[in-house]
């Protein structure tokens, strides 16, 4: 079994912590919805793993399709993430709001604690794998792409068909 670095403190562990502490507690508000900017976040973080994944050149097919699994279980976590937002609509201004259910905030617990349990076995076990330590940690980069962009997509088409709902009432009444 590999032996961690001696300088490698429970700050390894402590930072990622306190930042999916910090995602939780931001979402568990209800905060106002724009669904004009729910665009930003898939497209930098698609740049950003695209730079990334650029930087080791072309992966075999197997690996391709370790991606590609990554990618439509990442995809299916979104979804599932966001159909427990639940989102708002004020009848009178047409504000959207959203505020993210505790199932929501458990699937990016979820995520995290399968991420380091992933990194850990893999780090034993590399050998056994026949995978590249690195080939996981692109499927954990590719998992959070899909997660991203199909929980921004559901987001957007919901709270779209939400205010028309809302703004069709209104001029019905």
């Amino acid at each position: 079994m590999q032996q961690p670095p001696p300088n490698m403190g429970m700050w390894t562990y402590l930072i990622p912590l306190i930042a999916v502490a910090m995602v939780i507690l931001r979402n568990a508000r209800a905060r106002r919805l724009r669904v004009e900017t729910l665009w930003i976040a898939p497209v930098l973080i698609l740049v950003l793993v695209g730079l990334s994944l650029s930087q080791e050149g072309m992966p075999t097919p197997g690996l391709m399709a370790i991606d590609l699994l990554a990618l439509i279980l990442g995809a299916a976590l979104g979804w599932w993430r966001a159909r427990f937002t639940n989102i708002t609509v004020n009848p009178e201004t047409h504000e959207l709001t959203s505020q993210a259910s505790p199932i929501g905030m458990l699937v990016v617990l979820g995520v995290f604690a399968i991420r380091y349990g992933l990194k850990m076995y893999t780090v034993e076990n590399a050998g056994a794998l026949h995978l590249p330590v690195a080939a996981v940690a692109d499927a954990a980069l590719v998992i959070s792409v899909g997660l991203v962009c199909a929980q921004r997509l559901e987001i957007a088409l919901r709270a779209s068909r939400l205010l028309t709902e809302a703004r069709a009432a209104k001029a019905a009444s």
